[in-house]
């Protein structure tokens, strides 16, 4: 049984693992003040070309999410997602939890547009209401889609004008910034969002992201924000040695495309088969919509999501490939999918 049901079934690529390994007896400062993570640090602002920038390393990305969001609002401000958001359904209410109400978006294709944006601003209107004040997105989406510059751009117009911060949840960035369709850069994302993060647990860590705080509104007292919200790992390096191994050369764009690579294959012999998908999907998750019978046999084999039932006799499922995806495995799932047509 091989599984395609998420990106972290794998521990974590051997290079990490091994300098957790050769660096494990080391005496070192605690709570991410090591000079691991320092180092791991001052390279991703290298990155990003800003060194204006504060980066805190959290252990996973729920965490992040209701740290990062419940630090920069105000008990009676609002986040505004699309109803697809991450935060929206598959975090158990962690935001909610924190006091904040999440506005929800209803979007076709995973991403928000300043018009959606504009609608839940006016929609909220005195101080009866929430207060909409933070624009959650990430990249990609909870359906695979990816925003490019462009609509980056036109976001953060929209936010600037109607004095919004713009975060951007960042668990699967490595395979946004990697798809063939992608025109944006660290650096870009540095320049147009208040904050965003960059997935480790997702593209070939133990666990870890790492928060990226641009704005300087947002910057005051975060770290007693990760110490009240149990964020702040007295084994800091652990965190801050990974990043600083992904980093330090192209391992984490090489991870992200390995991930996207095997995603294609996968889209193209699929399609070639005959079969649509339920999204456009440019990144390492892809939703194709299958009859139900070929779903129950690739099921004998294979471990994935359905998605959701399209019509009586199809569903749609989902495909996740990993940093750690087996083009073999990949070829057998082709060529079953293709054996049981015939």
């Amino acid at each position: 049984m091989y599984s395609f049901k998420n990106d972290y079934s794998e521990s974590a690529h051997p290079r990490l693992l091994n300098a957790l390994i050769e660096t494990n007896m080391e005496q070192v400062e605690g709570y991410g003040q090591d000079c691991y993570s320092l180092q791991a640090v001052e390279i991703l602002k290298q990155i990003i070309k800003r060194n204006d920038i504060d980066i805190h390393f959290l252990s996973g990305g729920t965490q992040t999410n209701l740290t990062a969001l419940s630090a920069f609002l105000r008990p009676h401000e609002a986040v505004i997602s699309a109803s697809t958001g991450h935060i929206l359904v598959h975090e158990t209410g962690a935001i909610e939890a924190t006091g904040h109400k999440i506005i929800a978006i209803e979007v076709d294709d995973g991403k928000l547009n300043p018009n959606h944006i504009k609608a839940a601003v006016d929609m909220h209107e005195d101080e009866h209401m929430v207060k909409p004040k933070l624009v959650y997105i990430s990249n990609p989406t909870e359906i695979g889609s990816i925003y490019t510059k462009y609509e980056l751009e036109q976001l953060n117009k929209c936010c600037r004008e109607n004095n919004l911060f713009l975060f951007v949840d960042g668990a699967r960035l490595g395979s946004a910034l990697c798809s063939e369709e992608n025109d944006l850069t660290l650096a870009d994302m540095g320049g147009l969002v208040d904050a965003f993060y960059i997935g480790g647990t997702k593209n070939g860590a133990l666990l870890g992201e790492a928060l990226v705080i641009c704005n300087n509104l947002l910057k005051n007292d975060f770290r007693y924000h990760m110490k009240q919200k149990g964020a702040m790992l007295a084994k800091g390096k652990v965190l801050g040695i990974q990043f600083l191994e992904l980093f330090k050369d192209d391992l984490y764009f090489g991870l992200a495309r390995h991930a996207n690579e095997m995603a294609g294959l996968l889209r193209q012999e699929i399609s070639r088969a005959g079969y649509r998908f339920l999204t456009h999907s440019p990144s390492n998750q892809i939703f194709p919509v299958l009859p139900n019978w070929l779903i129950t046999k690739l099921q004998k084999r294979y471990s994935f999501y359905v998605w959701g039932k399209v019509d009586e006799d199809h569903s749609a499922i989902r495909l996740v490939t990993s940093w750690a995806t087996k083009k073999e495995a990949v070829l057998s799932f082709i060529d079953d999918l293709k054996n049981a047509i015939a």
